[in-house]
């Protein structure tokens, strides 16, 4: 069931957390919308997802992954893994969305490295912003901004935060080239690096 097409996909943005169908066809501004309801009723049948109604004011249903369904998440991370080893630029027409984004980042991050870490980052990528809070070995990720981050890193130019996240690119390096620009102490892009890391 998972191989089929968009499946991983659609579970990759529900791993994020709950959404709206418009949202998950934000997400995948590809996906034919006969499929996606397709592969949701599929989700629900597998057991693999649910429907929730949200409760009032907001209305509407989301989407979420049952516990079985977040069951897969260690099989995304090591897909995810093996795939930066070739990971480029993006192409012509490929996006970046918000959910692949922060999906990324829970591929790199390594909960090793973040032990006694108590520390809040929020990345800027052109329209794009994603909290990370790593407390101990645990991240909680977001697609919006943080209230109090320790360090903002704005990707500038290029594509440093590939760089970065595979060893490619020292943090001092992205900075005094100007392809990164941080708020914050600046010693904490260091830090950074060690917690996510391909």
């Amino acid at each position: 069931m998972v191989g089929e097409r968009w499946t991983l996909l659609i579970v990759r943005n529900l791993l994020i957390g709950p959404k709206r169908y418009t949202d998950l066809r934000k997400g995948l501004p590809d996906i034919p919308t006969n499929v996606l309801s397709t592969r949701l009723k599929q989700l629900e049948e597998a057991g693999v997802a649910a429907r929730r109604a949200l409760p009032h004011p907001e209305r509407g249903v989301v989407y979420e992954l049952t516990d079985y369904g977040r069951g897969l998440e260690p099989a995304l991370i090591a897909l995810g893994r093996w795939g930066a080893a070739t990971m480029t630029s993006p192409r012509p027409g490929e996006v970046i969305t918000p959910d692949s984004l922060a999906m990324s980042f829970r591929t790199a991050f390594r909960p090793e490295a973040a032990l006694g870490a108590n520390l809040a980052f929020e990345v800027r990528m052109d329209d794009i912003t994603i909290s990370l809070t790593v407390t101990e070995s645990t991240l909680a990720v977001s697609a919006d901004q943080h209230p109090d981050p320790d360090l903002i890193i704005e990707r500038r130019d290029g594509n440093p935060l590939r760089g970065l996240m595979a060893g490619t690119l020292a943090p001092a390096a992205a900075i005094a080239d100007g392809s990164v620009h941080v708020a914050g102490d600046p010693d904490l892009l260091d830090r950074f690096v060690e917690i996510f890391r391909f």
